[in-house]
C-alpha cells in the first residue's frame, strides 16, 4: 500500500500581496453589506438556546463573538446560515436570509466554516478550491488534472500559502493549512459575509499571526464574525466583541470595554474561571475563556 504524502505543517505562509489578486473589487460591490440580526431566538426541544439576539455587524469591522460555552455563538452562525430553525430576523445586504435553504444563503454571499474544516480530503487543494469557485466543470472533469489553472483560484492558493501542496490531497494537510484552506474557497466562490468558527485553534503562534492579518484585511472590505476562544488572538486583532451569555448578548464594545464591564469578569470568574478572568482583566497572558 503506497503511503500518502504528508504536508508539512510549517511550510509556506499567507500571503497578503497575493490577496489584493483575490479580493480586489470596486468598493462599490460591498457599499450595502452588513449583518443585521434583529430578535434572533433558537429552541430546540424546549431549551432557549438563543433568546432574543440583536447584532449589527458592518463592513470594516472585524467582530468576534465569545463567550462560556453554551453561549449560543455557534448557533447563531448556524441559524444565519440556514443550518438551525429561528425565528426573528436576519438580513445581510439588505436579503432576508431566516428560513433560506443553506445553498441559496450562499448564493446571497454568505460563506462559513466550521470548528473542524469541512474540506474535501480525498481532493488535491486545487480541486477543492476549484469546486469553491464555481469554474462550471462537471463532477467527472473536477476530478481529472488541471491543464489551466482559473487565476482566481491561483491566487488564493498563492494567498493562503498552499501552492506548494496544490496537488495534495486536502486530507494531509495540517490543522491549520485546512483552515486556510477553507478561507481560501470562501475567497473564491466570492463570499461577502464570511463567519469563522474558532479559525485558529490548533494553529502555531506565528500562524495566529498570519491568520489575523489576513482576516483584518478582509475585513476591511467584506463583512467578517469570528468565533472564537483564545483571548490573546482577539485582543491583537478584533476591531469589536460582542460578548454572550445564556443565549443572550451581556456586552459590546471594543476590547478594552468589554473587558472592563463587571458583567463580563463576573461571568467569566463565576463560571470557575477566576485565574484566567483576573489575566483577562489585567491584559495578562491567559489564553482562553471558556
Amino acid at each position: 500500500m503506497t503511503e500518502q504524502p504528508t504536508a508539512p505543517p510549517g511550510a509556506g505562509g499567507l500571503d497578503p500581496q497575493a490577496l489584493e489578486a483575490v479580493i480586489a473589487a470596486p468598493g462599490s460591490r460591498f457599499r450595502h453589506d452588513y449583518l443585521e440580526v434583529r430578535g434572533l431566538r433558537v429552541v430546540f426541544d424546549g431549551f432557549v438556546a438563543v433568546d432574543g439576539v440583536d447584532l449589527t455587524v458592518t463592513q470594516g469591522d472585524l467582530r468576534f463573538l465569545i463567550g462560556p460555552n453554551g453561549a449560543g455563538k455557534t448557533t447563531i452562525v448556524d441559524a444565519i446560515t440556514g443550518l438551525a430553525p429561528a425565528t426573528g430576523s436576519v438580513q445581510f445586504g439588505r436579503v432576508d436570509l431566516l428560513g433560506t435553504p443553506s445553498h441559496r444563503v450562499v448564493r446571497a454571499g454568505v460563506g462559513r466554516t466550521f470548528q473542524t474544516a469541512s474540506v474535501f480530503d480525498e481532493l488535491t487543494v486545487l480541486q477543492n478550491l476549484d469546486i469553491a469557485a464555481g469554474a462550471g466543470r462537471g463532477p467527472l472533469t473536477l476530478l481529472r488534472r488541471r491543464h489551466v489553472v482559473p487565476p482566481e483560484v491561483e491566487a488564493a492558493l498563492e494567498t493562503v500559502g498552499l501552492a506548494h501542496v496544490r496537488d495534495l490531497p486536502a486530507g494531509v494537510l495540517a490543522h491549520g493549512q485546512k483552515q486556510w484552506l477553507e478561507i481560501g474557497m470562501l475567497l473564491v466562490q466570492d463570499a461577502r459575509l464570511l463567519l469563522l468558527d474558532e479559525p485558529v485553534a490548533g494553529m502555531s503562534q506565528a500562524e495566529r499571526e498570519e491568520t489575523g492579518l489576513l482576516l483584518q484585511r478582509i475585513g476591511e472590505q467584506r463583512t467578517v464574525v469570528v468565533v472564537e476562544h483564545d483571548m490573546e488572538f482577539l485582543r491583537a486583532f478584533a476591531a469589536s466583541v460582542t460578548v454572550l451569555h445564556q443565549g443572550r448578548v451581556l456586552s459590546e464594545g471594543t476590547v478594552a470595554q468589554v473587558q472592563a464591564d463587571p458583567r463580563v469578569v463576573e461571568v467569566y470568574l463565576g463560571s470557575g474561571a477566576h485565574g484566567r478572568g483576573r489575566a483577562a482583566r489585567a491584559g495578562g497572558p491567559s489564553t482562553e475563556v471558556e
